[in-house]
């Protein structure tokens, strides 16, 4: 019994010392700034870095003190990670909040300078879409949920595809590059996408990003609906349930995945997938 509290007690040294290197990862740890983040004495520190450094889970530099997770503890990462597909994932968020609005529910995904609707749970109001049915795309930056998607890219990306979108974006005759931005801005601050720019009569939407763990928009869920259904008291509570379930997508996904890489190749007929 005591054996086994000892070993419980080491493995959990062992991840804690693993935590606190993950948090330092971009300059590296010394023993002191790690045995102080984790509560150990630095002789316990330097033991269990020692046997995870002959482990290969951690690297020390050479000729430095520092000490960083190793390349093999990445490489195991990526192949404990969770390789269901981006669509799987979302579909039971998107059935919940048609059940629950009983509306239109897009999945959006970045295809370099579109935007592609991966999948689309239909409502019982007939709607139309910047995108249409799945597989349909949009220049980034147009309709909510592509909107949503470029205001949390990383600032150099999201500077790419403007430069590259304002001409596309121009042509619906309601966009110029101050719009764009302060939408853009106003997104960022608010969270979600839902100005209504009437380029499709008679509609309206929301957008919210699914963001990974950095901050950054891998999808967008977004509603389309009549916009007599999107009035200003039921706005809050159609955002508060995307932004519930786009909250909940985050932390299941995998940052490892290699579908987040490509997650419209889903779209793609098996044959021409391999």
């Amino acid at each position: 019994m005591k054996d086994d509290e000892n070993s419980s007690s080491s493995v959990q040294r062992a991840f804690s010392i693993i935590r606190a290197l993950a948090a330092t990862q971009a300059k590296g740890g010394r023993i002191t700034h790690i045995a102080k983040a984790t509560g150990l004495t630095q002789a316990t520190t330097h033991r269990i870095l020692q046997s995870l450094v002959a482990e290969r889970v951690v690297e020390q530099e050479t000729g430095s003190k520092l000490y960083r997770l190793s390349i093999d503890f990445f490489s195991l990462a990526a192949q404990a990670g969770n390789t269901m597909d981006l669509r799987s994932l979302c579909r039971p968020s998107m059935l919940r909040l048609c059940a629950s609005l009983g509306d239109t529910i897009f999945l959006l995904v970045r295809s370099g300078f579109d935007a592609v609707c991966l999948d689309r749970s239909e409502g019982p109001f007939p709607i139309r879409s910047f995108t249409g049915d799945i597989g349909g795309r949009v220049a980034l930056g147009m309709g909510q949920g592509g909107l949503a998607i470029l205001a949390f890219l990383p600032e150099t990306e999201r500077e790419e595809v403007i430069r590259y979108n304002l001409p596309r974006v121009r042509e619906f005759g309601v966009y110029d590059e101050v719009y764009l931005r302060t939408e853009i801005e106003r997104v960022r601050e608010l969270g979600y996408a839902g100005r209504n720019t009437n380029l499709l009569d008679g509609m309206a939407g929301v957008g919210v990003p699914v963001l990974d763990r950095e901050g950054r928009a891998v999808a967008a869920l977004s509603v389309g609906t009549i916009s007599s259904r999107l009035s200003p008291d039921r706005l809050p509570t159609v955002v508060e349930l995307l932004k519930r379930e786009a909250t909940a997508i985050s932390a299941q996904i995998n940052p490892f995945d290699s579908t987040l890489r490509r997650p419209a190749q889903s779209l793609a007929p098996a044959d021409e997938a391999r």
